[in-house]
C-alpha cells in the first residue's frame, strides 16, 4: 500500500462512489474552509493502481503556531480493516508531524450499530465495534462529543412510492399536512438574492431556542458553491394573498376543525389571530413582504437541504413562531422535500440530527418524535456514528493544549 495525495477531482471521482460518501468530504466543503483560513489537502492509499481509501483533509494554526488537522465527514475508509485503518492514519499522522501539526481529528460518516426507529438496538443488526478497537489501536482518542450530530433520524425511501410513505405516516403528521395544504401553503425554492429571508427565519428560531444561527455568508457560500451542481436548495413555505381572508376562508364555518384534538374553534380565537397576521396595511408584519401593489406574501417556514450521494439531508431550518399553529408549514417543507427526494430516486431522507438516543424526559425530545412522525416502524430509523476522534502528533503540545483547555473550562 502507498501513501499518496490526490487532485481534488480524484478525490471527487472517488468519494462519489464510496459508502462512506459525505457531502462534508468534497472540494466544495474544502473552498468554504480554505475562506475561513484553513489549507485543503487530499490523501488516498492505493495497492496495485487502486484507490483503497481517500480523505479531504484540512489544517490551520490552531495552538501556538502548531496546526490542527481536521477531516470533517471522514476519513472514506472501512474501518473495519484493521490493515487499511493502521496505516491510513500513521501516514496520516506522519504527514502532519513534518508539517507542524499537533493533532489530527476526524469525523467519519460511518454508522456504529444499527438501531430501529425508537432508538433500540436491532438484535441480529450490524455492530462495528471492530472500526472502534481499530481506531484506538492505531493510538486514535474517542471524544464524549462530536461537532457533527452523533445521532440521526432517516427515512428509508427506497423501493417506496410517495403514497406508500403519506399513508405510514403518523396520523397527526398526515393531518398537519393536509391542514397546511388547504390553508394555501405553498412551498417554492429560494433564490440566491432571497437567502435574507431564509437568515431572517433561522435567526428569529434561533434566538427562541437559544441556539447559533450561521451567518448569511455562509448560507450565500454554501448557495455558490453547491447549488450549480444540483446539491444544495433552500426552501420556503409561504401564503399568498391576504391572511386574513385566507384563515376566514379556512377557519370560520361550519367545517372548521383544529387538527390539534382541541376541536372547533371560536370566532373570538379566530379573530385575535387574524390581527396578529394581517398584512394588507402599512403595519403588517416586519416577516412579511410586497408582491406588487395588492397582494403580499408572508414567510412562514424554511429549511437548507443538502442533495448528496443517495440521500437528501434536512440540514438546518426556522420557522415564524406566530403562524406555526396556524399553518403546520414546517410539516408541508417536509413532505414536498419528501416527495422530492422519492421522484429523484434517492435511497433515504436524512432527517439530520437528533440530541442523543430518544429519551421522553429531554427537552429536546420533540424534534425526535416531530420527524419520527413521518415515518414507520419499516421505513424510520435513528442512526449512530461512530463520532469523533482525535489523534495526537505532537504528544507535548498536545497535553499542554489539554491541560490549558481544561483550566480554561
Amino acid at each position: 500500500m502507498n501513501f499518496i495525495t490526490l487532485e481534488p477531482e480524484q478525490f471527487r471521482e472517488y468519494a462519489q462512489k464510496s459508502p462512506y460518501k459525505s457531502f462534508y468530504q468534497t472540494p466544495e466543503i474544502a473552498k468554504l474552509r480554505e475562506n475561513s483560513g484553513w489549507t485543503p489537502y487530499y490523501f488516498g492509499v492505493e495497492s496495485s493502481g487502486k484507490l483503497l481509501a481517500a480523505s479531504m483533509v484540512v489544517a490551520k494554526p490552531a495552538f501556538l503556531g502548531k496546526s490542527i488537522y481536521y477531516a470533517p465527514g471522514g476519513p472514506l475508509l472501512d474501518f473495519e480493516d484493521a490493515d487499511l485503518t493502521g496505516f491510513f492514519m500513521k501516514n496520516l499522522k506522519s504527514y502532519a508531524k513534518s508539517h507542524n501539526g499537533y493533532i489530527v481529528h476526524i469525523e467519519p460518516y460511518y454508522e456504529l450499530v444499527e438501531r430501529d426507529r425508537h432508538g433500540e438496538i436491532i438484535e441480529g443488526g450490524f455492530n462495528h465495534q471492530k472500526a472502534l478497537n481499530n481506531l484506538k489501536n492505531a493510538g486514535l482518542i474517542r471524544l464524549p462529543k462530536s461537532d457533527e450530530p452523533k445521532y440521526s433520524f432517516v427515512l428509508d425511501i427506497k423501493d417506496h412510492t410517495a403514497e406508500q410513505i403519506f399513508a405510514d405516516m403518523k396520523r397527526n403528521t398526515r393531518n398537519h399536512i393536509r391542514k397546511a395544504e388547504k390553508m394555501g401553503v405553498k412551498i417554492r425554492e429560494l433564490k440566491r438574492e432571497e437567502l435574507g429571508i431564509f437568515k431572517q427565519i433561522t435567526e428569529s428560531t434561533s434566538n427562541r431556542r437559544n441556539f447559533t444561527d450561521k451567518p448569511l455568508s455562509y448560507y450565500e457560500q454554501m448557495y455558490d458553491l453547491f447549488h450549480g451542481r444540483g446539491e444544495v436548495m433552500f426552501m420556503l413555505a409561504e401564503v399568498e394573498g391576504q391572511l386574513e381572508d385566507t384563515i376566514s376562508k379556512h377557519l370560520r364555518g361550519a367545517d372548521s376543525q383544529n387538527y390539534n384534538g382541541h376541536g372547533r374553534e371560536s370566532d373570538t380565537e379566530i379573530s385575535g389571530r387574524v390581527r396578529l397576521s394581517r398584512c394588507d396595511s402599512d403595519d403588517r408584519e416586519p416577516s412579511t413582504l410586497r408582491n406588487g401593489t395588492s397582494n403580499c406574501k408572508t414567510p412562514l417556514s424554511a429549511a437548507m437541504f443538502m442533495l448528496y450521494g443517495d440521500e437528501v439531508i434536512y440540514l438546518f431550518s426556522g420557522s415564524d413562531e406566530k403562524y406555526m399553529k396556524d399553518y403546520n408549514a414546517q410539516y408541508l417543507i417536509q413532505w414536498h422535500m419528501i416527495k422530492y427526494a422519492v421522484e429523484h430516486g434517492f435511497k433515504r431522507y436524512n432527517f439530520y440530527g437528533i440530541q442523543g438516543l430518544p429519551d421522553k424526559s429531554s427537552k429536546d425530545y420533540g424534534i425526535y418524535d416531530f420527524k419520527k412522525g413521518f415515518t414507520s416502524d419499516e421505513t424510520g430509523r435513528v442512526t449512530e456514528l461512530i463520532g469523533a476522534h482525535e489523534l495526537p502528533v505532537n504528544m507535548i503540545f498536545y497535553q499542554l493544549h489539554k491541560l490549558l483547555s481544561k483550566l480554561k473550562h
